[in-house]
């Protein structure tokens, strides 16, 4: 062959970061050697696969058509040279999950899989439903597990299991007597609702867009955590996923609003880059992930242990 790993490993970090230096410091190599290495690529072949922009490499047509199959094959090269090594772990995985999938159901499915394989090694990030999209398209990582909606032609999805958002209060809230609430009545509340680009912000307004009436968010916070600890101070009301709010509403600290007109229903969904090659690894974590939820139509439906 005329090319080598190397210069396809130099291609596809630079067409993650869409930048040389940066590329060069995650290859750890010199800004010269991993500029050589494109170069010498392209050079080959008599093809550029980028356009320049100053400092920024953008990926052209060509070097589109290129890089999912240029990431299968290095993730297929991995899994031979841990097999020459005579290595039985399923090698490395990067994830990517939402808050609440991360928060909740992640740790348990990480742990068990680790447990089975303890030779392999997992990286998870956990940010909102648009970054983790962005990350999946930039083949930043190998999988994503998100509750929101997906748009982006590049990226894959796949179906998982229901999830159920809650509008909720404080014990000491007027409508926590009632536990029911009309859109109109909601209207006049106070809010305290997750950033714009999560997958729980994208549901609520989905489901309020037929109707009329203010909806202005007191506060906006980017972790599920601290809209539950908002709420329970008294700041306003909110609207998380049932799976975030069970233990709590056991607890009676939070108590559950019932809004008949709200369809707040949504998927957890899988994401992966269409050209993406599932590896051993990737496989067996789908696998584990649908086995957590087999048998029930909604996320709070799951038992997991309570939380004191």
């Amino acid at each position: 062959m005329r090319y080598t790993l190397r210069q396809l490993e130099v291609f596809v970090a630079i067409a993650r970061s869409e930048n040389v230096s940066r590329a060069a410091e995650v290859m750890n190599l010199s800004q010269s050697a991993t500029s050589a290495a494109l170069a010498e690529l392209e050079h080959q072949f008599a093809q550029q696969l980028f356009d320049r922009h100053g400092k920024r490499l953008r990926l052209n047509e060509q070097g589109r058509l290129l890089l999912p199959k240029a990431v299968e094959f290095l993730d297929r090269a991995q899994e031979i040279e841990a097999l020459l090594r005579g290595e039985r772990g399923l090698g490395s995985l990067r994830i990517g999950a939402t808050l609440t999938i991360g928060n909740y159901l992640l740790p348990l499915i990480v742990a068990g899989f680790l447990q089975r394989h303890p030779e392999s090694r997992v990286q998870l990030q956990v940010h909102n439903t648009a970054s983790i999209v962005g990350m999946v398209s930039r083949y930043e990582i190998d999988l994503g597990l998100v509750e929101g909606v997906v748009n982006d032609p590049e990226v894959e999805v796949g179906e998982w299991v229901g999830d159920e958002l809650s509008v909720f209060c404080a014990p000491g809230h007027p409508l926590a007597r009632r536990g029911e609430a009309t859109v109109a009545e909601l209207s006049g509340e106070p809010w305290i609702l997750r950033e714009r680009g999560s997958g729980t912000r994208q549901t609520l307004e989905q489901a309020l867009r037929h109707h009329a009436g203010s909806f202005t968010p007191r506060l906006e916070l980017e972790h599920t955590e601290a809209v539950k600890r908002a709420v329970e101070s008294g700041l306003g009301i909110g609207c998380i996923s049932l799976l975030a709010l069970r233990d709590a509403f056991r607890r009676g600290s939070l108590v559950r609003v019932v809004t008949p007109e709200l369809d707040l229903r949504r998927k957890f969904q899988f994401v992966w880059h269409r050209g993406k090659y599932h590896t051993a690894a990737i496989r067996t974590f789908l696998d584990d992930c649908r086995a957590l939820t087999a048998g029930v139509d909604y996320s709070h439906e799951i038992p997991l242990p309570a939380v004191p």
